[in-house]
């Protein structure tokens, strides 16, 4: 298939800015079998008051992985909707969760039970921060902005860069921000990364089910960005072997408690509750991240759990000032930078903060996600 490098955005505006005559054009984005965004627009004859007033839809799962060929139609259930950074005006952009036409939710929607577990522990008032590692290529798949047969020099100057030869796609990268906070999207920040054409962005805190819902759509807008520039992204946790550092989605994790004076000792707590339980998470923080949770390159070894005070060669890390202050949040570096936010927020909520009534549902809720 022979296509133009990017878009022809110039062109395409015109047609951008023609009126609507009233009608709002909204993309409904959900969750495939592989942990990718898919999205498809349906035309609406007035503007939604909230996401009620937004219609039920369905797709053909059996071309997502997600339904058999003889039983094909998922549903989408809109559960929230942003402004459209792309198409503006009143148009926006729908997060759905997947369902079966039999009323149970699809074996790819991980956001019903992490749902579920955030309302059962709604009183604790956990907020979550991610921090989306990723790495750009270009259209042939090699690293953009690399030197063709060849490799740019070691890392180091490339962290938080500045200048030709340190940094690639700024360009993509500040789209991309503006379109997030378009959306409506808490992105808290970016920098480049360690290794060259990695970059990252931060979104939260958010609390409870809004920061999957948030992580996802900011993830949407980002590959939705990198169409127009001709660049892809790779959430995979090590792109590049050899001495190059891989991509992670570190998880800020706070309760109301830990946000106390005091707070340090709650702390302690969830961290001893997350070394008994370091098994049952690592199932659910990505895969192929034992590709980089090797303990090298600013990461724990992935077979056994270890906590420190700004140490990020550890399993979590104690923020220093936290520790200093005796209050705050603590930063678990273990999750791969493809994980599903749905699946990390929820087991981290179940753990930290589960009680012997909720005992049932996290049994189920490990069983349903831990099969894929």
């Amino acid at each position: 298939m022979s296509v133009p490098l990017t878009e022809h955005t110039a062109i395409l505006s015109k047609y951008l800015d023609l009126p609507q005559k009233g009608k709002i054009l909204a993309e409904y984005v959900w969750i495939d079998a592989e942990g990718r965004t898919r999205s498809k627009c349906k035309t609406l004859n007035k503007k939604p008051n909230s996401v009620d007033d937004l219609p039920e839809w369905n797709y053909d799962g059996s071309s997502t992985m997600q339904a058999p060929g003889h039983d094909s139609d998922v549903y989408l259930r809109p559960v929230a909707y942003y402004p459209d950074p792309f198409r503006k005006f009143d148009n926006i952009i729908v997060l759905c969760e997947c369902w079966n036409n039999d009323g149970t939710p699809n074996k790819f929607n991980h956001r019903h039970e992490c749902a579920k577990l955030m309302k059962a522990h709604a009183d604790e008032e956990v907020w979550f921060g991610l921090e989306q590692e990723y790495t750009l290529f270009d259209q042939y798949d090699y690293p953009y902005g690399w030197p063709k047969g060849g490799f740019p020099a070691p890392q180091g100057p490339y962290y938080c860069g500045v200048g030709t030869g340190k940094v690639v796609a700024r360009d993509v990268i500040e789209a991309h921000y503006r379109a997030c906070l378009y959306a409506g999207i808490n992105i808290s920040g970016i920098n480049a990364e360690v290794m060259p054409s990695q970059w990252e962005f931060q979104v939260g805190p958010c609390e409870g089910i809004k920061m999957g819902d948030e992580l996802w759509i900011a993830r949407y807008l980002l590959e939705r960005t990198a169409e127009e520039f001709a660049v892809k992204v790779s959430f995979h946790p090590k792109p590049l072997k050899g001495d190059w550092n891989g991509a992670g989605c570190h998880t800020n994790v706070s309760t109301k408690d830990m946000r106390k004076t005091g707070g340090m000792k709650v702390i302690e707590v969830a961290l001893s509750k997350l070394a008994k339980r370091h098994k049952e998470h690592m199932l659910l923080y990505g895969a192929d991240n034992e590709q980089r949770l090797t303990g090298r390159h600013e990461t724990a070894s992935g077979d056994a759990f270890s906590s420190g005070v700004a140490n990020r060669g550890a399993s979590v890390r104690i923020p220093r000032q936290v520790a200093k202050e005796g209050y705050g949040y603590f930063e678990d570096r273990r999750p791969a930078s493809n994980i599903d936010p749905y699946l990390v927020t929820g087991i981290m909520v179940e753990t930290i903060c589960g009680s012997i009534p909720d005992a049932d549902m996290a049994k189920e809720f490990l069983r349903e996600t831990s099969d894929e």
